[in-house]
């Protein structure tokens, strides 16, 4: 009896034991499996079982996360979202941050639970806030994934405990880790923390201590379960270099950390010092919006099959145009009224009036003067104080009679010139002498109508007699001995500047164009006023040219008349500004940013204008021609976008 008590012991002994073994088998089964990544380019450095699908545990919320960053970016919810937190949060396996049930906590601290903490409840919160379960939650992660190119994970949690079809790879989760860094940066340092307050307190990272034992190490993300082993998706980057590493199946932390350890070092000493970066393109946005119907199990025409569930999308792809309002209708009857009422009116007022019919009343107006009569009469003024007179219509006539007589005079002034080159000096000086006093004399008579201002310029003009008596000698000698040139002009008759008929190519208008001349500095050229030919012939005087230009001046400047100028421009003032891009090494790399830019800001910069400048032997791309207004919009959106924009100023 004895012996037989003692067996049934020896046996219960031997089966507890086998349970225990059978309970931790799992833990010393975890299967390896490595990645090692260059994450600057993607290339795969170090690669073992990396796509043999396992449990990822906890590296599971890496996909959590990102998803909670791509609904703040798109605007599903906020940073600052309340949460409230549900039944099936409390009841996940711990690790947890120890939430209670209809506890509201913000989702800013429940990314920092799950980052840091790896707290399974904050987890679950997540997943109910943003897509309203688990469920429908994990079907988001898996599409995403898909659209990352994790071809081989499958989600089922937000968490990562353990669950049939939950599985991922060494490569996928690499890969993660890696969109994580380049879509999100601005969230990428939370994983670096090594404790951070989470709302009902600090929480500690579950990978302090790998941050503190490898230099450069910046994250991200441990699990841990007994079908997965330890498990670790770190990051380092040193100098240029930035390495990723996941590890599946350790048997302890340490150890973890150690392999992880030897895989970056792996990467640093195998990975090239320069490496252009290409960084992998955003997933498609899986939202809510994009939500695919489910599809029933068993078919439509099964009776045993579930009922479908349908998802409608519901944002508005196009806002069509609200109809106008129609227009108050007036009633025909109360038209044909107006319309009477008005014939009644207008006969009576004629009939007053003493009319059949009543003729529109006469507007009291007297239009201004025309601008042509008013510059007609200043000209006028102008060409008589500048030495001109008017013609007798008795001259007028034997002028027109006269053109044969013209041409004999022409052939006896060119016999007297021949002639005079014959005679003696004195008769030269005699010559000359004339002419001195006809000057003095038109010069007495332009001082007698001429201001008193411009009259005591006209002494200096007479202070050099011995200049001018040169000067018109040489004018006589060359008069006296023509050039062949100047013969042929002899034999053509007078200049045509004698006599001026008011015509737009007359003599007069061309020296008020001179006079003018002084405003020179004006964007706008006053156009000689075209006058209409009104029978009237001036005659010119023998003044000089200085003395008719000063006549001129002296006519303009007293003239009772203001002529008043304006400045016109075609350029806008306030577009000025402008913005640049930067200095590149070709010309074709500043056209490719401007059209990227001009691709991705059509709106802001549809007025500016596009141009590229070679400065020391770069080339700088920019837009100018925008308000500054413009400028500072298209820079801050570039900004964001992450390309670089100056403005530039005025």
């Amino acid at each position: 009896m004895q012996a037989q008590l003692m067996r049934r012991v020896g046996l219960g002994i031997l089966v507890l034991g086998l349970v225990l073994v059978m309970a931790r088998a799992p833990l010393f089964a975890a299967p390896y499996a490595a990645m090692v990544m260059d994450a600057r380019n993607g290339e795969v450095i170090h690669a073992r079982n990396h796509d043999t699908k396992l449990h990822p545990a906890s590296l599971t919320k890496m996909m959590t996360l990102y998803i909670a960053f791509e609904a703040v970016k798109h605007g599903e919810v906020g940073l600052d979202t309340k949460f409230k937190v549900s039944r099936r949060a409390t009841r996940a396996e711990c690790v947890c941050l120890g939430l209670k049930k209809g506890q509201t906590i913000s989702l800013r601290y429940l990314i920092r639970a799950a980052a840091l903490r790896s707290a399974n409840d904050a987890a679950v919160v997540i997943a109910e806030g943003i897509s309203g379960s688990v469920e429908a939650f994990a079907e988001r992660m898996t599409r995403t994934a898909r659209a990352m190119g994790m071809r081989n994970t499958t989600f089922k949690n937000p968490h990562g405990l353990t669950q049939s079809g939950h599985v991922s790879t060494a490569r996928d989760m690499t890969t993660l880790g890696r969109q994580l860094f380049f879509d999100y940066p601005q969230y990428f340092n939370i994983f670096s923390r090594r404790s951070d307050f989470a709302g009902v307190g600090n929480v500690p990272n579950t990978n302090r201590r790998f941050l503190n034992a490898y230099s450069g190490a910046n994250g991200i993300k441990t699990g841990y379960t007994r079908a997965a082993g330890f498990n670790l998706t770190a990051s380092a980057q040193r100098g240029s270099k930035h390495i990723i590493a996941t590890m599946f199946g350790g048997s302890s932390t340490a150890a973890r950390n150690k392999r992880v350890a030897e895989l970056l070092d792996m990467g640093f000493s195998r990975a090239k010092s320069r490496v252009a970066v290409r960084a992998p393109g955003t997933p498609a946005y899986q939202g809510r919006g994009n939500m695919l119907a489910a599809k029933p199990k068993n078919g439509d025409d099964d009776p045993n099959a579930g009922a479908k569930t349908i998802r409608i999308v519901t944002a508005v792809r196009k806002s069509p145009r609200p109809r106008a309002r129609p227009l108050p209708q007036v009633p025909d009857d109360v038209l044909v009224a107006v319309a009477e009422r008005v014939d009644v009116a207008v006969a009576d007022t004629a009939a007053e009036l003493g009319q059949t019919k009543l003729a529109p009343v006469a507007l009291d107006v007297n239009p201004p003067a025309r601008p042509e009569a008013v510059t007609a009469a200043v000209d006028l003024a102008v060409a008589e104080a500048a030495g001109f007179g008017l013609a007798d219509p008795d001259d007028l006539a034997a002028l027109e009679q006269s053109d044969t007589a013209d041409a004999d005079a022409a052939e006896s002034v060119a016999i007297d010139a021949d002639t005079a080159s014959d005679a003696q000096p004195e008769t030269e000086v005699a010559v000359v002498q004339a002419a001195q006093d006809t000057l003095e004399t038109a010069a007495e008579t332009l001082a007698d109508t001429v201001p008193d201002s411009l009259a005591a310029a006209l002494p200096q003009a007479q202070a050099e007699p011995a200049a001018d008596a040169a000067l018109e000698t040489e004018t006589l000698a060359q008069a006296a001995h023509p050039a062949p040139e100047a013969e042929a002009l002899q034999d053509a008759g007078p200049p045509a500047e004698i006599l001026w008929t008011g015509a737009p190519e007359s003599f007069l208008p061309e020296l008020q164009d001179n006079a003018l001349s002084l405003n020179a500095d004006l964007d706008v050229t006053v156009a000689p006023p075209v006058i209409e030919d009104s029978g009237i012939i001036l005659t010119r005087s023998e003044t000089s040219d200085e003395d008719l230009m000063t006549a001129l001046v002296a006519e303009q400047f007293n003239a009772d008349t203001q002529h008043v100028i304006s400045r016109v421009s075609s350029s806008n003032a306030d577009r000025l500004w402008g913005i640049s891009l930067g200095a590149f090494n070709t010309r074709h790399a500043a056209e490719r940013s401007l059209i990227t830019v001009k691709m991705a800001e059509a709106q802001a910069l549809s007025s500016g204008i596009s141009r590229i400048r070679q400065t020391s032997g770069r080339f700088e791309a920019s837009f100018a021609g925008l308000t500054q207004g413009e400028a500072d919009r298209a820079c801050a959106r570039l900004s964001a976008r992450g390309m670089d924009c100056n403005v530039a100023r005025p």
